[in-house]
């Protein structure tokens, strides 16, 4: 295999190796250590890309940005040399990383897209930076979600787009670079959308170039885990995580160590703690670079009265002696490498921005931040670490003040020199660090979370976050101010207040005219929802402005006509919502149960299947799935028959199991669980979501959590079978070979045991249980304790219950019957039962019925109990 092309390294690393290309001129090796270092302004204005980004003669200020660039639409694009795909694939990265400079890492940009591009005379005054901004986000608007308006430069995005598209037929790392341009694109969308299908290739075979390279190969994956969260799927992204640690050769345990965590604590308490140690680099720097104080955000102190600024570990060993990191010491483990800090902190993805309900909880993921901010390597890299402890500090009311003012701290810093360029940028790809203008609505959100709603409410007026600042007024019950807002935003009568101050009363109109599509679409939607009485009208206008494209618009219609019951139009909506934008969980949820409503089983199962696709935690999900596949007919037998298939059964009791794993909690799906594996004959499971009814359920309704009729078939289900586990099976086997098969015989036996002494009898009562628990006993020979569980039937039932004085003949027709089958009982199986005095018990039972019940002398069935109290009597 070739070596890594030395160039491409350096660009992918952020980190320039001295060793070069000889195969390259001296220029564009110079070129390319420019954008490493930073200097974009250099690279992007210099003669020979103003050269390469010459613009048509006849351009058309109409047509796509793409269309206005020779090298874009000229067939000698196909047959560029490398040093022509290497010029251009640096002026990509100049352009994304300036990007990524002016509205993410800061300092501010010193270079503009005028500055760049070579505009012909003649359209000197008609191309301008308005334009060119209005353009790219209206073209960056991807899956009917707009792109943000006010992100600075967008045409340096637009353009690393349009130079990535190319067909780069030299440079293998073309394709890492659109991965991680479409990375920032997802950023700038309103929403998460699903990327056009083949616009990114599988990795394996980049991932297998650079195999002699562990460092890049975990870059990559951890890159391709980061795209995966951006759209919402989190399964996908952790196993791209996993496979970044195993990479870099990174290893990491969660375990616990003794430690205090209060001012005031005396006892030594076993406190999580992640163990983590980067694998030995070959690199001599790397040691240098651990040892030097980089330059990092401020981070704030707590200064609480109570808790300690971190965990105090008083032990040099974890607590699991078998750790595989049991030689690290919790409170001194050596500094890990950035890369590894990345993997890390990307670990912690599975828990959103602002709720840990989700995922990973509070106490599981602290120790990763903690094991991260304890040794800085890297500006962008703390700086994550400071803002994701931000996150899980916001919900505690000892650290909810460091969380806002940590928050507005980085963003203080973002505008400074405090560190340069290049090492902001070095890791920027391989962490999920928010843009200046989502640090900003996450500090608008926390302190309307905490009542501070005119703060808020600026923040998000500043930002243009129309949405948000609704939602303010709203919490102001200033309803009618959110729909002037929103009014004043369409008919171009409002625009920011520093946009006013800067540009002055005329900028109103023009922002009016660069008001794209997809916003006006948006806002719409917004006034829609404002307006109920208007709704369809005002949602139809959105879908209308948006030519189509507005997936919102649908999302809210369907969602106006499924509240009002109308499901087919709800339906109609809900589809071509998901059409444009596929990877909207909720859409698909609403679309599944409008499909239900009328009856359309097929698209319903598309409906579920698609939102346990995105969401695997979604037990609801799973849960309408199985009930889906439990109402489908796949064969023209069953239509007639009006029965359920077989296979149906199946998939609906597969649906489910996986549903509850994620909701273990919901009695009503493990109820759905055990009908079906009833019906399927996983008579195991059935017994095991029996009891997990019982248990959610018995404090509140008693013997009623008990599915009778489902417990007396699985004791069917081993009384069927031989007693004897040798008479229990065929063909001469052995005896433990009769415990094979976990769904009928003594392969059940151990499960239904456990139900009745570990669930059923310490929680609940009732005869037909006890019955049920005595069948049991008597399959198994065990005469005492059978006898037992049946006086135990009788005790609970009508006749042990009956008092004096009761007039319900039908009821103590009822009890004569259970003292008879008792006395039937004894008399039958209390002769096996050494030294049981049977015939005591019995005499016992007739007495003290008939003592209780004498009102009914006169009925022709005391004549029975009489004559059975007799035949004790002459059998002594």
């Amino acid at each position: 295999m070739s070596p890594i092309d030395p160039v491409q390294k350096s660009l992918l690393k952020g980190e320039w190796d001295s060793k070069g290309d000889a195969e390259l001129p001296e220029e564009l090796l110079t070129m390319a250590k420019g954008v490493v270092e930073g200097r974009f302004r250099e690279h992007l204005t210099s003669p020979s890309v103003r050269a390469l980004l010459a613009l048509h003669d006849d351009l058309d200020l109409s047509k796509p940005l793409k269309t206005w660039f020779r090298i874009s639409t000229s067939e000698s694009s196909n047959y560029l040399s490398r040093s022509d795909e290497i010029l251009l694939l640096i002026t990509a990265i100049a352009s994304l990383h300036a990007f990524l400079q002016g509205n993410w890492t800061g300092p501010d940009l010193d270079v503009r897209p005028l500055d760049i591009l070579p505009v012909p005379g003649p359209l000197s005054e008609k191309i301008t930076e308005d334009l060119l901004q209005s353009i790219s986000v209206a073209e960056l608007a991807l899956g009917g979600e707009p792109a943000y308006h006010l992100a600075e430069a967008t045409f340096l995005l637009r353009l690393t787009q349009i130079i990535l598209d190319l067909p780069f037929q030299h440079v293998e790392s073309a394709i890492w670079w659109r991965l991680r341009a479409y990375s920032v694109h997802e950023q700038i969308l309103d929403e998460a959308v699903a990327l056009p299908e083949g616009t990114l290739p599988p990795f394996d075979t980049l991932a297998d170039a650079y195999s002699s390279d562990l460092d890049l190969v975990g870059r990559l994956w951890l890159e391709c885990g980061l795209l995966e969260h951006y759209q919402g799927n989190d399964r996908a992204a952790l196993e791209y995580f996993v496979r970044a640690a195993r990479a870099t050769g990174l290893e990491y345990e969660l375990t616990g160590a003794l430690g205090k965590r209060t001012r005031f604590q005396q006892t030594e308490l076993s406190q999580l703690v992640l163990l983590a140690e980067s694998r030995a680099r070959d690199r001599e720097e790397d040691t240098s670079k651990a040892s030097e104080a980089p330059a990092v955000p401020e981070t704030l102190a707590l200064n609480d009265d109570t808790l300690l600024e971190q965990t105090e570990f008083t032990s040099s060993h974890p607590a699991a002696p078998g750790s595989r990191l049991a030689h690290l010491d919790p409170s001194a483990q050596p500094a890990l490498h950035p890369l590894d800090q990345c993997i890390l902190l990307s670990l912690c993805l599975n828990v959103r921005n602002t709720s840990p309900q989700h995922g990973l909880t509070h106490e599981q993921m602290a120790p990763y931040v903690a094991r991260v901010a304890a040794h800085p390597r890297n500006w962008s890299v703390h700086t994550m670490a400071l803002l994701i402890r931000s996150r899980l500090e916001a919900h505690r009311t000892r650290t909810v003040e460091r969380a806002v003012l940590q928050l507005q701290a980085l963003l203080d810093q973002m505008p400074t020199a405090d560190s340069v360029v290049p090492e902001r940028l070095q890791y920027i790809h391989a962490i999920p660090l928010p843009s200046k203008w989502a640090l900003q609505r996450e500090l608008a959100s926390r302190l309307l979370s905490i009542g501070v709603i005119k703060s808020a409410l600026e923040i998000f007026e500043r930002l243009e976050m129309w949405e948000d600042a609704v939602r303010c007024h709203q919490t102001t019950e200033q309803r009618e101010i959110a729909r002037s807002l929103v009014r004043d935003l369409l008919e171009g009568r409002k625009a920011a207040a520093d946009a006013v101050l800067e540009h002055g009363r005329a900028y109103s109109a023009a922002r009016r005219g660069a008001l794209d599509a997809a916003r006006e679409a948006k806002l719409w939607c917004i006034l829609g929802e404002l307006e109920p009485e208007c709704a369809v009208a005002h949602f139809e206008k959105a879908w209308q402005v948006s030519q189509g494209t507005s997936g919102r618009a649908m999302r809210s219609l369907g969602g106006h006509y499924f509240a009002r019951e109308r499901y087919a139009d709800a339906a109609r909506c809900l589809r071509k919502a998901v059409a444009i934008n596929p990877l909207q969980v909720r859409s698909w949820f609403v679309l599944g149960c409008a499909w239900v409503r009328i009856e359309n089983w097929e698209g319903a199962r598309e409906a579920f299947v698609r939102c346990v696709a995105l969401d695997e935690e979604d037990g609801e999900s799973w849960n309408n799935l199985a009930s889906v596949y439990l109402r489908m007919k796949n064969r023209e037998e069953d239509l007639q028959q009006g029965s359920i298939p077989f296979q149906s059964k199946i998939l609906a009791f597969r649906a489910l199991q996986q549903g509850l794993r994620f909701s273990y909690e919901n009695w009503r799906m493990w109820m759905n669980y055990m009908i079906v594996a009833m019906d399927v004959g996983e008579l195991a499971e059935a017994s095991r979501a029996l009891g997990r009814i019982v248990e959610e359920r018995a404090t509140k309704i008693g013997a009623d959590a008990v599915d009778e009729d489902v417990l007396d078939r699985l004791v069917d289900a081993i009384t069927r079978a031989p007693s004897d586990p040798n008479e229990a099976i065929e063909n001469a086997g052995i005896a433990k070979d009769a415990s094979f098969n976990p769904n009928e015989g003594h392969g059940l036996l151990r499960r239904v045991t456990d139900l009745f002494e570990r669930v059923l009898l310490p929680r609940v009562s009732s005869p037909r249980i006890f019955r049920a628990r005595a069948r049991l006993l008597m399959w198994q020979s065990r005469w005492e304790d059978a006898l037992k569980a049946h006086l135990d039937a009788y005790r609970s039932g009508v006749a042990g219950t009956m008092e004096k004085g009761e007039t319900d003949v039908e009821r103590w027709h009822d009890g004569v019957r259970e003292v008879e089958e008792t006395v039937d009982l004894l008399r039958n199986f209390g002769p096996r039962v050494e030294g049981f005095k049977w015939k005591l018990q019995a005499k016992s039972i007739i007495r003290t019925f008939m003592g209780r019940t004498r009102d009914f002398q006169d009925e022709p069935e005391w004549r029975k109990l009489e004559n059975l109290k007799e035949d004790l009597e002459n059998e002594s």
